[in-house]
């Protein structure tokens, strides 16, 4: 969990309500002008009892808007690993690019650089549960024959977040799926390369129609 032990004594319903505030009033004013004592007034609850769940406003923040990431981006598996990475990545750019859940994300990023144990959190809570995922999934691809043996999962992760992310965080357009297919084919492609000349576990045609 992003909050401490004591959050397993919260109540569901008041924290429920905590989450919902913090996501309503950011759509209302914006991740900068909202406040705890603004959530905790909305949400019927003290600003003592949030402040004992969650340290920090980007902490409730944080939590409302993980729980959503995971709901909105589930890792499936139909046996394509192409199709399922599309799935993925379109659904993480439809939530970051919908209010709130964009400006609540690029408030988490922005205040963690002044907030270590909200960059702690961001980090162990958020962005490793969901790299191990990608992982986990891109090597039941690998052990089906999709992806050669000893190719770099976690690089293959990163090059598929980051252009999602430094588009977000630069506030460029997001991508549309036409771009997303393009960039999950990049990466499988570079995952599938052979390497200096040798034999992958993936066949390949080579120019002449051979398979490597």
């Amino acid at each position: 969990m992003i909050t401490s032990p004591s959050s397993l004594r919260r109540s569901e319903r008041s924290r429920r309500a905590t989450l919902d505030a913090a996501l309503e009033l950011c759509t209302e004013r914006g991740y900068g002008r909202t406040t705890v004592e603004a959530i905790a007034a909305r949400a019927g609850v003290s600003k003592k009892t949030i402040y004992r769940w969650w340290p920090s406003k980007g902490a409730v923040m944080l939590e409302a808007f993980a729980e959503l990431l995971v709901g909105a981006t589930p890792f499936v598996d139909t046996g394509d690993i192409e199709a399922d990475l599309r799935t993925h990545v379109n659904g993480l750019v439809r939530l970051i690019s919908t209010p709130p859940y964009g400006p609540v994300y690029g408030g988490v990023l922005s205040e963690m650089h002044h907030d270590d144990a909200l960059a702690l959190a961001v980090r162990e809570d958020l962005v490793g549960p969901r790299v191990e995922a990608a992982v986990g999934r891109l090597r039941r691809a690998q052990e089906q024959g999709q992806i050669p043996d000893g190719a770099d999962l976690p690089l293959a992760v990163e090059l598929l977040y980051g252009p999602v992310y430094y588009r977000h965080v630069l506030r460029k357009p997001a991508q549309d799926e036409a771009t997303v297919a393009s960039l999950v084919a990049h990466v499988l492609r570079s995952l599938r390369a052979v390497p200096d000349g040798a034999c992958g576990t993936v066949p390949a045609p080579a120019p002449d129609g051979t398979v490597c």
